[in-house]
């Protein structure tokens, strides 16, 4: 049996994404080769051509992850997870995204083909959750009378998924936002 054929009867013959029933094919999810079904999902013209988009969207057409982001199969799993991703300013899908369930090995290859946001610090040095930095700058706490002072070391920072100039830790016991500008490594 072809891998087309494989994956056509895996698909039962519909759109792995959206369920359409119109002109199928294989896309390849990357950066797996597509040597088997198993890194390959059948999808539709709509769908292979919104994949491999970086922007603009149709939002309401990726609805459908709705009902494919539950798909036992770990690549479908992947490419929902993907879009999910991609259409993060929209309430639905960031509640979706985190409701997905996925093995430890499918998350790890989906987030290798997710843009990652990098952090790094005032010296140019990646930034890692966990990391130690230290404050080059007096920092007024908004909302507090706290001023974290130039030198003090903040451990076990958390970085925001969303944003490359913010990461999070605790000065004098408050949680604080902190510029990725205002410390270094």
């Amino acid at each position: 049996m072809s891998i087309s054929t494989n994956l056509r009867n895996r698909c039962d013959s519909k759109c792995e994404l959206c369920s359409a029933e119109n002109e199928l094919q294989a896309y390849n999810v990357p950066p797996k080769t597509g040597e088997t079904e198993d890194e390959q999902v059948a999808v539709c013209h709509k769908c292979a051509t919104e994949v491999e988009k970086t922007s603009d969207w149709d939002v309401n057409h990726w609805r459908c992850l709705n009902d494919s982001a539950w798909n036992a199969t770990p690549a479908v799993q992947v490419v929902a997870y993907r879009m999910l991703q991609h259409l993060n300013d929209e309430g639905w899908a960031q509640d979706l995204k985190e409701m997905m369930y996925m093995e430890d090995a499918t998350r790890e290859w989906a987030e290798l083909g997710v843009n990652k946001v990098v952090h790094v610090d005032s010296n140019g040095n990646i930034l890692q959750n966990g990391d130690t930095v230290t404050l080059i700058k007096d920092l007024n706490v908004k909302g507090s009378s706290l001023v974290a002072k130039r030198g003090t070391a903040v451990r076990r920072i958390r970085l925001d998924p969303n944003n490359a100039n913010y990461i999070e830790g605790k000065v004098d016991g408050q949680h604080i936002v902190i510029l990725t500008q205002y410390v270094k490594k």
